[in-house]
């Protein structure tokens, strides 16, 4: 039985992880598409699927959910490394690659902005990109985030060094109140 829907947007619908997502979650996340753009995961096992499930179910520092088209799942997006005195938390996200170049990562993305900055009261949401992950990227372009830095030589992946990208977006930046 799927999980419940937390958020709701036109065309996708974010809910909660359940145990009957766990064979989502082992395949996609152990496809080497899936693993490449983000620079740092080992393929995972069912056990070590099923322990990661039961973290996002317990975590206290952020949310995870997984993203439906239609009532099927096609990706998972989190806001995890929540600091509620800071009031900043690090949004991701990812895709099956039949659903990406839909608009639905931006779409979640979105519905993970209005629920962090309205409903969580943060102030700040930040994301780390690695560099050649140009659709990731354009996500973060288009929900407003804005390039802050570059981390050089984060992670290595296939034995070359990569940079990962930081970018922040500000609640009222996300309201649009300008500076």
């Amino acid at each position: 039985m799927p999980g419940p829907v937390f958020l709701a947007g036109e065309r996708v619908a974010l809910r909660t992880v359940e145990a009957e997502d766990e064979l989502f979650l082992h395949e996609h996340r152990n496809r080497a598409s899936f693993r490449d753009p983000l620079g740092e995961f080992e393929p995972l096992t069912a056990e070590d699927v099923a322990e990661y499930r039961e973290e996002v179910v317990r975590g206290d520092d952020g949310v995870t959910l997984i993203v439906c088209v239609d009532g099927d799942p096609v990706g998972l997006c989190f806001l995890f490394r929540e600091d509620a005195r800071r009031g900043v938390a690090e949004i991701g996200y990812w895709l099956v690659p039949d659903a990406e170049g839909n608009g639905y990562a931006t779409e979640a993305g979105g519905l993970l902005c209005d629920h962090a900055f309205d409903e969580r009261g943060l102030h700040r949401l930040t994301a780390r990109v690695y560099e050649g992950n140009e659709a990731s990227s354009a996500v973060l372009d288009r929900l407003g985030f804005v390039k802050e830095g570059r981390l050089r030589e984060d992670a290595v992946r296939g034995g070359e060094r990569r940079d990962a990208l930081r970018y922040g977006l500000l609640a009222r930046e996300w309201h649009g109140e300008g500076e």
